[in-house]
């Protein structure tokens, strides 16, 4: 029975091995892409902005109040615990993305599919909606779907916000469905054909299943991006985390605490979907 003490020390010397006959260029480039180094970068990134605020408040002679913070967290009243503005934007916020998202999703969709139509009419149409997004400035877009189609379809402010998201990363989200469809095995396609499906049967019940896993983590990781973008909505005065965190600031004048404040909430929730994507990136790795 081989000794576990011999088994790791000539692991750890194979390791040593391995290291010692790398070039310092590709040493430094492997220790640069080990998790202790990217956590360690991340964090230094943090520190230089937090500490050039600092530096920039201090020049400002500004007076730092974060003990107002709290209030804007939660506050404890006589009818009890009530959640502060802050978290309400942020239930705002998340109710506007996953609205957008999932439309996005449909809309993707139904664009991967005239592009892989095989028809010409279809295939410009998708290929023209994707150039005209894809070029299009997302403050712009916003400014066309409030400014522009609002007053002729009679949107409010929060459905041009849902529409301009949903439009906008319905072309990325496409390129994800296609990549996807892709993906599968073409003798998959032969497969359903010879028993007769459809190509809508195909799709439905071959294509689509199997694609799930090529395309699963950049569409969580989609998400993720379009709830960072949805902080753009602020500018027309849209109710969610952004604009509140600017209307409390409008009041108090609290400005780096508020944006601290926000800017850390934003951070934590992409983290958490981040984490979750990394998951999901692993449990569905593809073999190549």
């Amino acid at each position: 029975m081989p000794n576990p003490t011999s088994t790791v020390q000539e692991g750890a010397s194979g390791y040593a091995r391995f290291l010692a006959q790398m070039s310092t260029g590709k040493r430094i480039g492997f220790y640069l892409k080990s998790k202790p180094a990217s956590v360690a970068v991340y964090l230094i990134v943090i520190y230089i902005i937090v500490q050039t605020a600092l530096t920039g408040a201090e020049a400002m002679g500004y007076t730092w109040r974060w003990y107002r913070i709290p209030e804007y967290l939660f506050q404890l009243t006589d009818e009890g615990f009530q959640w502060g503005e802050i978290p309400i934007g942020l239930v705002k916020t998340l109710q506007l993305s996953i609205q957008a998202f999932a439309l996005a999703v449909l809309l993707g969709l139904c664009i991967a599919l005239l592009r892989l139509s095989g028809l010409l009419i279809s295939t410009s149409v998708a290929v023209a909606y994707l150039e005209f997004v894809r070029n299009m400035p997302l403050l712009v877009l916003l400014y066309l779907f409030y400014y522009v189609l609002g007053p002729i379809f009679k949107f409010d402010r929060y459905t041009a916000s849902l529409l301009c998201l949903a439009v906008f990363h319905s072309a990325l989200v496409s390129e994800i469905f296609r990549a996807g469809i892709n993906a599968v095995n073409i003798g998959q396609w032969e497969a359903a054909k010879s028993i007769g499906m459809s190509s809508a049967q195909a799709y439905r019940y071959i294509i689509l299943p199997q694609s799930i896993k090529f395309m699963l983590p950049p569409m969580m990781g989609e998400a993720v991006h379009l709830i960072k973008s949805s902080a753009i909505v602020s500018v027309i005065a849209v109710a969610e985390l952004t604009t509140i965190g600017r209307n409390i600031i409008s009041d108090t004048y609290l400005s780096f605490e508020i944006w601290f404040t926000i800017a850390a909430v934003y951070m934590v929730v992409t983290l958490l979907l981040s984490v979750f994507v990394t998951f999901l990136e692993k449990k569905y790795a593809v073999a190549t």
